[in-house]
């Protein structure tokens, strides 16, 4: 073009400053750029590929692209204001083309100006240089992580922390800890962590006991301490240490003692961070006091996405605070109905078994009962049940329209009847049992006795290997569910209704992963619940390829993340928070990115398809 089409070239650069990358460009590179454009117009049918065509960029403007590998495999599929260099595209495989599916105009950037910008502009070069799933990872870093929860806990940590041998006394043990003046020691054998005693040990197991002084410290530690890796963040020691009630952590690195950090230590964070609230949850006896603290959920979400917490956090948290409340119920419940007479597990399944909790989450539990149960032990866990169920839904948690609570006979059994369940769904996989399998197969221990879970899980996972009619009725039910994406990679919305020109992006988005995943981990023995950590454990169990795993993991990250700051906006404008989402009320870098996740998602659905195909 020539400055004689002014007109044009605005129409051009008017273009160009809506499409991915050139919308970061300053104004005089973005005209500049327009003014080097070739526009040309080609027939369905035709191939671009790097042994035939000019290295240059090519921005479709009307019509619709597909990539394609030598092997003729559909890799991307690009419409209106999407981009494209073939030569980029072949590093690897020499046969990549790209196949134009209907007729179509397309903007050329020729090579040289192309690379001019690229050298110049380090994120229009970024944009390019990185595949898609590189896209995902560096979309999750755009957000700004101002919050100083999420500040790494090495700058804490008390290094060289005072250590023992096991064959030391209670006397040196706290003549040591006077001179340091520290309230713990590590009990270390060679390297290797073994227990710690802290000023608590001291006063209740032995002096409140009479123990001579020169009684072993190995006598009263605590055994293979709970720790934390080095390289985790202030939120994620807060959050150990409040569930599990400790206030001293052993901080590694490679294994090895690094050091330690202490609840006096954590007192530098701030006491308004969402994880105390799980502290001050504990200390509440009565349902009005917890659900008050319940109320300010939707508002606390809004401050801590503006803080740069992200999607998996916040998840945690929300989780952390269901799990103190359900714990806390039962408790009080404890109290007035006298202790349990045999063993019990209370049992979280959905999304709180795996730690995905968000805003509005009902009720999803059961209860495990030990085999040595009467049917008088039964009617108290029948009362149990019915309290905390209760107590669950006056603190906020509705009670669940599918009646999965431990209220249900069906979800509160002993633990030989909980196998027998198991059995049946999964030797006559009906729609009813598939869709309790998608329930109750994403279960974790919220209280009580965790080996009656443990056994549950390997009685689970040890009936669902190798059972390709059971796995392939559960893919089936997952492969139902598809993304919100058409043909040509615009989003497929409600048409009517309440909901219209929005999907449900928990449904159509999140559920999809979940579900897929949740099906490859029964198939293999992954004993994870999280999605994230059984994405990871697929991967080391080589069923997902490190860019397969990769890939999904940054999708679901992306497709969560967008879903919580789509919540947190609906609560700051005055709404209820929901799963539906409009996309125009999105940018169109976000827009971007949650196409090419949902393409992830799909890909990985027709993996599944083939993978269960005999099934199926």
């Amino acid at each position: 073009m020539t400055d004689s089409n002014q007109p044009e070239i605005q129409a051009v650069a008017d273009f160009l400053r809506e499409c991915l990358p050139f919308n970061e460009l300053p104004e005089p590179a973005l005209q500049e750029a327009a003014r080097q454009i070739q526009i040309i117009y080609v027939r369905e049918g035709h191939q671009f590929s790097a042994a035939t065509d000019d290295y240059a960029l090519r921005i479709v403007r009307s019509g619709a692209v597909e990539i394609r590998s030598s092997r003729n495999e559909l890799m991307d599929r690009l419409g209106e204001g999407e981009s494209f260099n073939i030569h980029g595209l072949d590093v690897g495989d020499e046969g990549v083309h790209a196949q134009v599916i209907e007729d179509s105009l397309i903007y050329l950037l020729p090579r040289a100006h192309y690379e001019a910008i690229r050298a110049q502009f380090r994120d229009f070069d970024r944009h390019f240089h990185s595949q898609r799933s590189r896209r995902l990872r560096r979309a999750a870093r755009y957000q700004p992580n101002t919050n100083m929860m999420m500040l790494p806990i090495e700058s804490l940590v008390s290094r060289n922390p005072l250590t023992l041998g096991p064959n030391a006394s209670l006397q040196e043990a706290a003549l040591a800890m006077t001179g340091r003046r520290v309230s713990s020691v590590l009990v270390m054998e060679g390297e290797t962590l073994c227990g710690i005693v802290t000023d608590r040990d001291l006063r209740s197991r032995a002096l409140a006991k009479g123990l001579p002084l020169d009684t072993l410290v190995s006598d009263i530690m605590t055994r293979k301490p709970k720790h934390i890796d080095v390289g985790a963040s202030l939120f994620d020691a807060i959050l150990q240490m409040t569930q599990q009630g400790i206030h001293h952590l052993p901080v590694l690195r490679d294994g090895k003692v690094f050091g330690i950090i202490t609840s006096s230590d954590l007192m530098l964070a701030r006491r308004d961070d969402p994880v105390y609230l799980v502290q001050h949850l504990s200390r509440q006896t009565e349902t009005a006091g917890m659900r008050a603290i319940i109320d300010t959920m939707p508002s606390l979400l809004v401050e801590v996405i503006k803080g740069g917490m992200r999607a998996h956090q916040i998840s945690r948290v929300l989780t952390a605070i269901s799990d103190t409340v359900a714990s806390r119920l039962i408790d009080l419940a404890i109290q007035e109905l006298g202790p349990a007479p045999v063993p019990f597990c209370w049992l979280g399944f959905g999304s709180q078994a795996r730690g995905e909790q968000l805003i509005g989450a009902d009720q999803d539990n059961g209860l495990l009962i030990d085999d040595a149960a009467t049917a008088q032990d039964m009617a108290w866990f029948e009362q149990l049940a019915q309290r905390v169920c209760d107590g669950l839904n006056a603190c906020g948690f509705p009670y669940c329209n599918g009646k999965v609570m431990a209220t249900t006979d069906e979800w509160r059994q002993p633990l030989r009847g909980w196998k027998a369940t198991v059995d049946s769904w999964t030797r006559t996989p009906t729609p009813d049992a598939v869709m309790r399998v998608s329930i109750f197969f994403d279960l974790r221990a919220v209280y009580g006795d965790q080996a009656l879970c443990q056994q549950l899980q390997q009685h689970m996972l040890a009936r669902t290997q190798k059972d390709t009619i059971f796995l392939a009725a559960l893919a089936a039910n997952v492969l139902e569910q598809t993304p919100p994406l058409g043909i040509f990679r615009r989003f497929v919305v409600e048409r009517n209704g309440e909901h219209r020109d929005e999907f449900d992006i928990k449904k159509r988005g999140i559920m999809p992963i979940v579900d897929l995943v949740r099906i490859h981990s029964l198939a293999h023995g992954v004993e994870a619940v999280n999605t994230r950590e059984r994405i990871q454990q697929l991967k080391q169990k080589k069923v997902f390829t490190i860019a397969d795993g990769r890939n999904l993991l940054d999708a679901f990250d992306t497709i969560q993340q967008l879903r919580v700051e789509n919540q947190s906006r609906q609560i700051a404008a005055g709404h209820a928070a929901s799963n539906y989402m409009n996309p125009k009320d999105l940018p169109e870098l976000e827009r971007k990115h949650l196409k090419d996740a949902f393409t992830v998602v799909h890909d990985s659905q027709e993996a599944l398809r083939n993978r269960y195909r005999q099934g199926l």
